[in-house]
């Protein structure tokens, strides 16, 4: 594709701009599925370069599709309000002429972008048809089809609807296992996804079998096809360190509990450099391995650890997201369980509760 793009980039005709637009489109959508974002970056600007020498006839191009993959490029870098910008835009510009692929694509994508903003009932309009157009157009066994089943599932895991996300992500696994097999990285990402839904409706019961299984699954399909430091591996360490530490803490045993307990750390600790390496220390990704450090650190009785931790994830969180986003609601409310309950600083701990209280109040009436 990299050679066919600069073949076409040789002639100056609006016939070749096209195919330059469309090799621009297939790379940034491979080079953010495989978090080459260096790479995407370049992409990104000759794809915005050529749609501008093509803007005269924009309703005969696929530019729905190219906005589509801003939206992700934007969205795996967790630049949310470039990604819901772009998403709007996406879906301004999708028109009858594309096919059910691109229709798809951008639903899903946009529904994504709509999730991590909080809206959640654009959210659940835009995937629930996507589910329902790819189903008519691909199929139940068609990876497109897997593809707007997580999605979905991930709309349902933000809404709490905890037990059918967990149902919607295993039908997406099945899919994706049955076209794919078994070494595919497509499966071991929705291995992933559902191991972190099976963590978080485990929870209560501590029943985390599954879900280790899931997350193990996930990372030995990843360390057979993909190098070591990929930034891929990142986010299934860390699922897994998840897992362990409730593991851990259910332990009777305390030998066991020192061991998961610190298998947990050195996973986490692997994931936070991945994130560092591919988006700085300025990034709300790295900003979430720092507040899932700092719980680590408070279960192994840490605390001083713990507090830096769940510090520097609040201030990352302030400069990029501001002082009343959801996420700080969040990295505040761990600071001030940490406080309360084992620091003994129950001022400071009151303060912390209000503030995230007043937070998650301010984004549910926005």
């Amino acid at each position: 594709m990299v050679a066919c793009f600069q073949l076409c980039k040789l002639t100056e005709s609006f016939a070749y701009w096209t195919k330059c637009l469309e090799c621009c489109i297939r790379l940034l959508h491979s080079r953010n599925l495989y978090c080459r974002f260096g790479e995407a970056d370049l992409c990104y600007q000759e794809a915005q370069y050529y749609a501008q020498k093509l803007s005269c006839l924009r309703d005969s191009i696929n530019i729905s599709s190219l906005y589509c993959e801003f939206c992700s490029l934007f969205f795996v870098r967790s630049q949310y309000d470039e990604a819901y910008r772009w998403s709007v835009t996406a879906l301004k510009a999708l028109s009858s002429f594309l096919s059910p692929k691109v229709i798809v694509d951008v639903l899903r994508q946009a529904s994504k972008a709509c999730v991590v903003k909080r809206e959640f009932r654009r959210a659940e309009m835009l995937v629930t048809e996507a589910v329902h157009i790819a189903k008519e157009a691909f199929g139940m066994k068609h990876p497109k089809y897997s593809d707007a089943l997580l999605d979905y599932s991930f709309y349902l895991l933000n809404v709490d609807q905890i037990r059918q996300s967990v149902h919607v992500y295993q039908a997406a696994l099945d899919v994706r296992q049955s076209v794919f097999g078994g070494n595919n990285i497509h499966v071991a990402v929705a291995h992933e996804d559902l191991a972190y839904a099976l963590y978080v409706h485990e929870y209560s019961s501590g029943n985390f079998n599954d879900a280790r299984e899931h997350a193990e699954k996930a990372i030995q399909i990843m360390t057979k096809i993909l190098p070591a430091d990929h930034l891929l591996m990142a986010s299934s360490k860390r699922v897994k360190a998840l897992i362990l530490e409730e593991i851990a803490i259910d332990s009777h045993n305390k030998e066991t509990e020192a061991r998961l307990l610190q298998e947990a750390l050195d996973l986490h600790l692997v994931a936070l450099a991945l994130a560092k390496k591919a988006f700085g220390e300025e990034n709300v990704q790295t900003a979430k391995h720092y507040g899932n450090l700092g719980r680590l650190y408070q279960s192994m009785h840490r605390y001083n650890e713990a507090q830096e931790m769940h510090l520097k994830a609040i201030a990352i969180k302030e400069k990029l997201l501001g002082p009343e986003d959801y996420e700080v609601a969040l990295s505040v409310g761990h600071l001030a369980s940490l406080y309360n309950y084992d620091m003994e600083l129950y001022t400071e701990a009151e303060q912390l509760y209000l503030r995230s209280i007043s937070i998650g109040t301010f984004t549910l009436t926005c």
